[in-house]
């Protein structure tokens, strides 16, 4: 039910535009002007390479909207691979940050997944709920925010749909590596104990990567308002901790793929979004939300009146 109220307000944030739509016509020229929209200064455009940007003319058909994921997705797990090659200094506090709270993690593992009374009510309880993340769960919703974008002709909502289903791939395809590699037992082995190359998939939590990188991805498409972060990463955050409390998880695999998966999505946002259609980037923008105030003043009738004019442009 919440990923179904999650893409339902998504669809909400993308009207359907409406290019002729003009501003009422005034019968008196107005005495003053005055918007009580806050000037924003635009956003930077984060660095992109040309071929990689996702245009809303690409969006538009089945066929070259796949064919543009596919090429993407190439350029993503290349990018995503050798990126320990290229640390910087901007990034590599967070190499450390995570780093060392997920090998601090491990070593208190053992412990903290017994803190809990893990009966057969909470672990079942919490099966159900970590389902939210799963990627049969997300994909579906990426493909209806797409299709509500093409029915619309909406390419706000097709972008995020795409980038969206895109995230979700790139997590999937890391994290099964990853799983395969590390081996790890899952808290729920009789006789385990979080050991690592143990032909187990415990490390890192798939559930947690696959749902922190829709929400990120969600999020950084919809950074103007406060609801859909808010809705995104509470998701995230729910399924995250029902992994744990399902004894499917480590904390420590949950803080890993969690932190992947939000990196996941800020990423594949950055690389393939079009600013052009985020009006954040655009100085000359103004939601659709937010009127115009036009007060007016006739001196000679002493009659005053206030215009509410809307600009609709699309997202």
């Amino acid at each position: 039910m919440e990923p179904l109220i999650l893409a339902a307000f998504l669809m909400l944030q993308n009207p359907v535009p409406d290019n002729g739509l003009q501003e009422p016509a005034t019968p008196n020229p107005p005495a003053a002007e005055v918007s009580v929209a806050p000037q924003k200064v635009p956003e930077p455009v984060p660095a992109q390479a040309p071929g990689d940007i996702l245009l809303p003319s690409e969006t538009k058909h089945l066929p070259s909207t796949g064919r543009k994921i596919i090429a993407n997705f190439w350029s993503d797990q290349k990018a995503m691979w050798t990126s320990p090659a290229h640390i910087h200094r901007e990034n590599a506090k967070w190499w450390v940050i995570f780093g060392t709270g997920t090998a601090a993690l491990i070593a208190t593992d053992r412990r903290t997944s017994h803190a809990l009374p893990n009966s057969v009510s909470q672990v079942g309880f919490s099966k159900n709920v970590s389902q939210i993340g799963a990627v049969y769960t997300t994909l579906p919703v990426a493909g209806a925010l797409y299709l509500y974008g093409k029915h619309t002709d909406n390419p706000h909502a097709r972008e995020a749909g795409v980038l969206g289903a895109q995230s979700l791939l790139d997590g999937y395809i890391l994290v099964s590596i990853l799983k395969f590699g590390a081996g790890r037992e899952r808290p729920n082995v009789i006789g385990g104990n979080g050991r690592f190359f143990k032909n187990q998939r415990s490390f890192p939590s798939g559930h947690a990567i696959m749902s922190w990188s829709f929400a990120s991805l969600i999020s950084h498409e919809y950074k103007g308002g406060k609801v859909v972060p808010i809705i995104a990463y509470s998701l995230a955050s729910v399924v995250s901790v029902s992994r744990f409390t399902a004894q499917q998880h480590y904390a420590s695999d949950i803080v890993a793929g969690g932190s992947m998966g939000w990196f996941i999505g800020k990423f594949v946002f950055e690389h393939h979004l079009d600013s052009a259609i985020h009006k954040r980037y655009d100085p000359n923008a103004r939601s659709q939300y937010i009127p115009k105030i036009i007060p007016e003043f006739n001196v000679k009738t002493h009659a005053y009146q206030v215009t509410l004019a809307w600009n609709e442009k699309s997202d």
